[in-house]
């Protein structure tokens, strides 16, 4: 079975775990466009592996070529059972960067009779409470700050209703705003799920109106909202420099299953051509919640490499 970011959120009841970066000498060109940025991951891609071994599972990730990190939700708590300082300084020492976390805008609701999904032992995922945006936002944004990243990022939060909305959009006001006080920007991230109306409103055109455009920005991941229906160069030509960030992953000809990067059907040339326009500083390979984590990002970051001759 095949779990795709947010269901497996609405069966865990508690959270959203949670671009093509394209890596290169200055002056590499691909479709016009001068890449300049290192290739990065989010590590939401090894969840439920990464918690055995972090040490470990960072070294194999450098070795493949990446070099910048998006941490996410770790079953150990805090960051991968460690102080920000701490994993910081583990992945310094690995020749990467640590350059954004992900957290929760407020929890979800464990939908009655679901099953939790299995994880890399075969057993049923346990996980522990998990801290929000909406009951713990000051504590995360200084936990974020201790560890010295760029970016702190809303990795989902409610939007089923418009109350939700109202309310998601409360919190991301305020973290905007107290992000900015200890020089972090705040970014929020999607899935298809705010593209799909509520009450004939668009939740994430709300979220794109009615957020501060200087506090918070997006980061647009690319597959979700191509499988909501959305076009991202359109949306870069709409909201030029809102989207400082990208998750970059596939999908297949159906729009139900996400692959490694260049194994799917999206065609990334003319996305990464309106990097500019988007305002990309940094992107993230991810793949959530696949059957061989580590199968699966060195066939991306090959793609990167030999194909698109990052």
């Amino acid at each position: 079975m095949n779990y795709n970011r947010r269901k497996f959120i609405q069966s865990a009841g508690a959270l959203a775990l949670g671009g093509i970066a394209l890596s290169g000498r200055a002056g590499t060109l691909l479709s016009n466009v001068e890449v300049q940025h290192p290739v990065g991951l989010q590590l939401y891609t090894f969840f439920g592996i990464i918690d055995e071994d972090v040490k470990g599972t960072l070294t194999k990730i450098a070795g493949l070529g990446y070099k910048e990190m998006e941490s996410a939700f770790s079953k150990k708590g805090g960051y991968y059972g460690m102080s920000p300082k701490e994993f910081k300084a583990m992945v310094n020492d690995l020749g990467m960067a640590w350059t954004s976390h992900h957290v929760l805008g407020a929890p979800f609701k464990l939908p009655p009779g679901t099953k939790m999904p299995v994880g890399a032992d075969g057993k049923p995922m346990v996980i522990p409470p998990m801290k929000n945006l909406r009951d713990n936002m000051q504590q995360l944004v200084d936990d974020a700050a201790e560890g010295g990243i760029s970016y702190l990022v809303c990795a989902n939060s409610p939007t089923a209703t418009l109350d939700e909305i109202k309310s998601t959009i409360e919190v991301l006001n305020k973290t905007g705003e107290a992000t900015q006080k200890v020089g972090i920007q705040f970014a929020y991230h999607n899935h298809d799920m705010e593209f799909h109306a509520v009450d004939g409103k668009v939740p994430y055109d709300l979220l794109l109106s009615e957020t501060d455009p200087k506090n918070v920005k997006m980061e647009l991941d690319l597959a979700w909202a191509i499988k909501g229906g959305k076009d991202p160069v359109e949306m870069f030509k709409q909201h030029p420099g809102r989207f400082p960030l990208w998750h970059v992953k596939d999908l297949d000809a159906g729009r139900q299953n996400i692959l490694p990067v260049g194994s799917g059907t999206i065609n990334f040339k003319p996305i990464f051509a309106s990097a500019a326009s988007a305002g990309m500083q940094h992107f993230f390979v991810e793949h959530d919640m696949p059957k061989d984590a580590l199968a699966s990002v060195t066939s991306s970051i090959s793609y990167l490499k030999n194909t698109l001759k990052v």
